[in-house]
């Protein structure tokens, strides 16, 4: 026996969603930026060194010097030797007029005149120690610097910003359905 049957048979309603996402893109350029060091300024000023030699004194303890001092000396010498010969022959002629007094000048005048004093030995061409006179005067120097400042330019670039709105699309996939259906409502015969 077969037996009166209803069948429903359902489905269920379908939503379908496609989703676009926003796209954002923000970019920063790097600034512009230009540096320029100018150099420094710089002057100097140099005030040469001196150095003086003075080696008169040297050249004349050589014997060695000019003319004119050389004549001088000479003239001094000679003076000096005329005065003292006038002076030994004054001393010697008093001796003589003297003779009455003990004493026997004439052999004693003729050895003296005779015989000159005893000779000085040395090396005489080789100057006095420190006779050479040196001054110096360092050199000065001047230095004046004056420094530049850095010339900095500097351009900022602003940001780009791109934005694309993003999208929801929201459709029916499948509708609702509801099927009913009837067996086995009358009998076969």
């Amino acid at each position: 026996m077969q037996l009166p049957q209803i069948r429903l048979q359902s489905q269920m309603a379908k939503i379908q969603i496609q989703q676009t996402p926003a796209r954002q893109e923000i970019r920063q350029p790097k600034a512009d930026l230009s540096i320029e060091q100018p150099k420094a300024d710089l002057t100097m000023k140099t005030k040469p060194a001196k150095l003086n030699i003075d080696q008169t004194q040297a050249w004349e303890d050589m014997n060695r010097m000019h003319v004119s001092k050389l004549i001088k000396k000479f003239a001094n010498e000679g003076q000096q030797a005329l005065l003292e010969g006038i002076g030994r022959r004054a001393e010697q002629g008093a001796q003589l007029m003297k003779i009455e007094n003990k004493g026997n000048p004439i052999p004693q005048q003729a050895i003296a005149n005779a015989f000159d004093g005893m000779k000085t030995l040395g090396i005489k061409f080789i100057p006095s120690q420190f006779s050479v006179h040196l001054d110096y005067q360092p050199a000065e120097v001047d230095i004046d610097v004056k420094p530049n400042k850095p010339i900095i330019d500097a351009k900022i670039n602003k940001p780009t910003h791109q934005y694309e709105r993003g999208s929801v699309n929201i459709n029916m996939k499948q509708y609702q359905n509801l099927d009913i259906d009837f067996v086995h409502l009358f009998p076969e015969s």
